[in-house]
């Protein structure tokens, strides 16, 4: 059935989308994984409002999907790498996109019914190739499909020449934070008018997003993880600081030297009490969970032993007392972002890789649950309401080998995150136009699965 002809308004700040206020209500099964963070006023709909899944950068949604009956798939074509897809409280599907000529970001309105691309709205270019960081508030107006930017605030008296914002989260008093990618973080008043920033450590790049809790924004470098709270008058002020292992160099499948994470809050009580990322040490991948409050260690412990590639782009997926880290060693991205550096080695073959690692009931230390070698070729979303850890895995062309061709097969997987094994799967494509480059899938209020690729959105369903 047709749905109701509206105009949606997407607000936007600093090139990337800025939230209005939105709810949406739901129901948490009792799968085991809670508590997810807690829902951010400033922000839309827990699961569907940043790439992420909401501003804690948890990776997980409250929300089932899809159901059963035989799996299908469809892909609109955008001619764009999608990286991040979000969605209102209404159900609209909101897709950010980079296009494969001009790298101008792009907003699209998608239809719900078929994914097609109702209205588009041309962005400021972002520092990390092109935007990719964006977090949902859209309202609804009478008259035909239109998207428009709401209101404005130049960051020009912050940002130097050359500099960008990489990523952005509103925080529990309205303020939205960023961080550009030579290491300005800040805060900015649409209401009040005012922008206020700290700069980093010199040489320290901020390569991926933020994530925003009630304690404070987490920000990762390229040398380390801090947490910040802002003064009175939105000044941010480093509460603290932990450096990690960065390593020596670049390493293929990443697109920074450093960590690869945008830090993830999660705990068993609040839904905050730790934050975690994965560090880029030489020898092997390690997660790394620190406590919200004074930043002291919980754990550091080796990741992606199983697939044997030391390296994640990806943001961990925690929930609860789990963590589910993705491996994306030697995964072969078209493109790096400009000064990346070159990489060590040149190339590798992609590993994947998936690991579940549980922090201690008592919280004092970490343990691995399971480790194995799917090859995920997307960052995995947890749903709480079905208990099902969804991405897109890139099989190889020649089955038993590690190696990557424009020819590789694509399959949605639904994965038991108690064991780590796949529980149903179907394939969504052949080739490098399903390309899913490793980024973010959302589940929508539909039940529909919808995943950014190199070219376009995949919408999967069933039944």
């Amino acid at each position: 059935m047709p749905r109701p002809y509206r105009r949606t308004a997407v607000t936007l700040l600093a090139a990337l989308t800025l939230a209005a206020t939105t709810a949406l209500t739901t129901s948490s099964a009792a799968t085991g994984f809670a508590p997810a963070p807690p829902p951010n006023p400033y922000a839309g709909p827990a699961g569907t409002a940043t790439m992420h899944g909401d501003t804690g950068s948890s990776d997980t949604a409250p929300l089932a999907g899809p159901g059963a009956g035989a799996l299908s798939s469809s892909r609109t074509a955008l001619a764009s790498a999608c990286p991040t897809v979000l969605a209102g409280a209404d159900g609209y599907p909101v897709a950010l996109c980079t296009p494969i000529f001009g790298q101008v970001p792009t907003v699209h309105l998608l239809d719900p019914d078929d994914g097609s691309s109702l209205a588009e709205l041309a962005l400021t270019k972002g520092s990390l190739l092109g935007g990719v960081y964006a977090y949902i508030g859209h309202r609804d107006a009478d008259g035909g499909w239109q998207l428009s930017v709401d209101s404005k605030l130049s960051l020009a008296s912050v940002i130097a020449d050359g500099d960008a914002v990489t990523g952005l989260s509103p925080d529990w008093q309205g303020r939205v934070w960023f961080a550009t990618g030579n290491g300005v973080v800040g805060t900015a008043d649409d209401t009040a008018g005012t922008v206020r920033s700290v700069a980093l450590p010199a040489g320290e790049r901020v390569a991926n997003s933020i994530s925003t809790a009630p304690q404070g924004t987490a920000v990762t470098t390229t040398h380390a993880t801090y947490l910040l709270t802002a003064a009175a008058d939105g000044t941010p002020k480093v509460i603290w600081r932990k450096p990690y292992d960065r390593g020596t160099a670049r390493k293929p499948g990443l697109l920074s030297w450093g960590s690869g994470s945008t830090p993830t809050f999660f705990g068993p009580g609040t839904g905050t009490e730790y934050v975690t990322i994965v560090d880029n040490a030489d020898d092997a991948a390690h997660l790394e969970v620190y406590r919200t409050s004074d930043g002291s260690e919980v754990c550091r412990i080796p990741v992606l032993a199983a697939a044997g590639g030391p390296g994640s782009e990806n943001s961990p997926v925690a929930v609860g007392r789990s963590v589910f880290v993705a491996g994306t060693y030697g995964y072969p991205y078209p493109a790096v972002p400009e000064g990346a550096g070159d990489s060590v080695p040149a190339s590798a073959d992609f590993t994947g890789g998936l690991t579940r690692v549980d922090v201690d009931a008592d919280g004092a230390g970490c343990a691995t649950v399971w480790d194995n070698t799917l090859r995920s070729a997307a960052v995995p979303k947890l749903s709480t309401a079905d208990g099902l850890l969804r991405t897109v895995l890139r099989d190889p062309l020649v089955p038993g080998t590690r190696g990557t061709s424009l020819l590789d097969p694509y399959r949605y997987a639904e994965i038991d995150p108690a064991t780590g094994t796949v529980v149903r799967a179907a394939r969504v494509g052949v080739g490098a136009l399903y390309d899913t480059l490793q980024m973010a899938g959302t589940v929508t209020p539909d039940g529909a699965y919808l995943q950014g690729t190199v070219t376009g959105v995949l919408r999967v369903t069933a039944g």
